[in-house]
């Protein structure tokens, strides 16, 4: 008997439905065909197992099971509990064999039967509904998840038995429902960190405070223990709210790598994601075999810290600079092409030598001469070329560090980049594909940040003076434009250039001279 269930398989951040025939016919022997990799065919073993422990049987002859389209590799062993169920149906096990058309079964089968939670629930349920079908039956643990998708009856399991007595009509199962935005409003202002809880170092926060309202990159420079790492962990909290779209793209990608909690939902605050400095090319870009988003991806729509930035490898560094151009990275195999999405904001910190103690107030450096400069050139100029903010961070003082008053917090600070944010929302409006003042084009540039005269000779001075290199012009102008946005100031005014320029340590002449 000929019998049909519906999978789906994860290529990128979104999924194709999958048909999968099961027929039971005269001969001997299982095989599974549609190209299916080493854990799919090892699931015919599963399916065998966790069947004959629960008392059912294993059809005696010959049984083909094909995954359809046939010319799209399949991977993994969330096939296993709609390849279970076909064989149960094929063999005559289930009554009413026709309800199968309208699920999707999705289910890693242990030998007793029990499931195993799957990754990218998220875009398999939107494929679901998309394609009209009555609900998902797929892990308990996947099942909130899943269950954000509305109009779509989402049924959560933890054992074989329950799919079976359902297409036996011998029980029912009971949907998941969420209230998706309550839930997601609640967790949206909820955090471990806060900037009140920062003492000093009011310059570094304020920088932060523009590369949050301007999208723009940041790197901090500074001897060890002055901060670096504990304000980079903060910028998560004054950034805008993700909106609901940017929650579910996000969600979607941290599914798909399986990076999502059990039973968790939407992933509701900006993610910050902080890759060691050991990382390989493919764990910080993405790829693989079957191609998994790498970290880049993971930090879509929140920040990428990179501690200590010189101790990464320079190929490792180097394949970043595409994306962060493009806010997306394209992985291309002989079979198949995917697009992750990978906008972020960097947020990058260093050492400002290898005793690190060059320009410390107190400390002297130990390094010999010339070596600060060889330290610095581990960063090649096209990257630094895409880091809006030099900050340097210098330590605390014991005075300091010892007040019993607090800093401004992070909820004030953030009512100030949402401000900004909006600013720029309604000045790109018209541009679908620029959303804050980092992404201006050379174009829009010219545009949208006019200077006046005295704005003018300020910068000239600068340039010349502090033998600032020529990629620093876009970049000071782009930052005087947002220093201008947090004023709420239409014109860019020359005290927002001179606030601007300060910001472009590294690209002096004598820096680390």
């Amino acid at each position: 008997m000929l019998v049909k269930t519906f999978g789906s398989a994860v290529y990128g951040v979104e999924a194709i439905t999958i048909t999968i025939e099961v027929n039971e016919m005269s001969g001997a022997d299982y095989y599974i065909v549609g190209l299916p990799d080493s854990a799919v065919k090892e699931s015919l073993q599963r399916v065998e197992s966790a069947l004959k422990t629960n008392n059912y049987f294993m059809p005696r002859r010959k049984l083909v099971v094909n995954l359809a389209p046939a010319d799209i590799k399949k991977t993994g062993s969330a096939f296993d509990l709609a390849i279970a169920v076909g064989t149960l149906a094929a063999s005559e096990q289930l009554l009413n064999p026709e309800k199968l058309k309208d699920y999707v079964i999705m289910g890693e089968l242990n030998l007793d039967g029990t499931i195993q939670p799957i990754k990218g629930a998220l875009p398999i349920a939107i494929t679901t509904r998309k394609e009209g079908f009555k609900g998902l039956i797929l892990p308990k643990q996947n099942s909130r998840e899943a269950a954000i998708v509305n109009n779509l009856a989402v049924y959560g399991v933890s054992h074989i038995n329950e799919v079976i007595q359902f297409f036996r009509e011998e029980e029912s199962l009971q949907p998941v429902t969420v209230d998706t935005r309550d839930e997601f409003l609640t967790a949206q202002h909820h955090f471990d960190f806060d900037f009140a809880e920062v003492k000093g170092q009011e310059n570094i926060k304020r920088a932060l405070e523009i590369a949050a309202a301007g999208g723009h990159n940041a790197i901090l420079v500074g001897p060890p223990g002055a901060g670096k790492t504990m304000l980079a962990k903060r910028l998560p909290t004054i950034l805008p709210p993700l909106s609901l779209q940017e929650a579910l793209e996000t969600t979607k990608i941290h599914s798909v790598a399986g990076k999502l909690p059990d039973n968790s939902m939407l992933i509701a605050r900006r993610p910050f994601r902080s890759p060691h400095h050991t990382v390989s090319d493919v764990a910080l870009v993405g790829g693989g075999g079957t191609p998994q988003p790498g970290e880049i991806s993971l930090a879509h729509n929140g920040v990428l810290f990179l501690d200590e930035l010189p101790e990464f490898k320079r190929t490792v560094l180097e394949v970043m600079r595409q994306p962060i151009e493009e806010r997306r990275v394209t992985i291309s195999r002989s079979k198949m092409v995917v697009d992750f999405p990978a906008s972020f904001i960097l947020i990058a910190a260093m050492n400002p030598c290898l005793c690190g103690f060059y320009n410390h107030p107190t400390k002297a450096c130990s390094c010999p001469p010339g070596h600060v400069q060889k330290y610095l050139s581990k960063i090649s100029g096209p990257l630094l070329d895409r880091i809006d903010l030099h900050v340097e961070v210098t330590p605390v003082s014991f005075s300091e560090l010892s007040t019993q008053k607090s800093g401004e917090t992070s909820s004030v600070i953030r009512e100030r980049v949402i401000r900004a944010r909006e600013i720029q929302a309604v000045r790109y409006a018209a541009y679908p594909s620029i959303y804050c003042n980092a992404q201006m084009t050379s174009k829009q540039l010219k545009q949208i940040c006019t200077i006046n005269t005295v704005g003018q000779h300020l910068l000239k001075t600068a340039m010349e003076k502090l033998n600032l290199s020529a990629r620093a012009y876009d970049r000071i102008l782009k930052v005087s434009r947002t220093i201008a946005d947090l004023s709420d100031s239409d014109a860019i005014k020359p005290e927002h250039i001179a606030e601007a320029i300060q910001y472009r340590s590294l690209d002096r002449d004598n820096w680390g001279k």
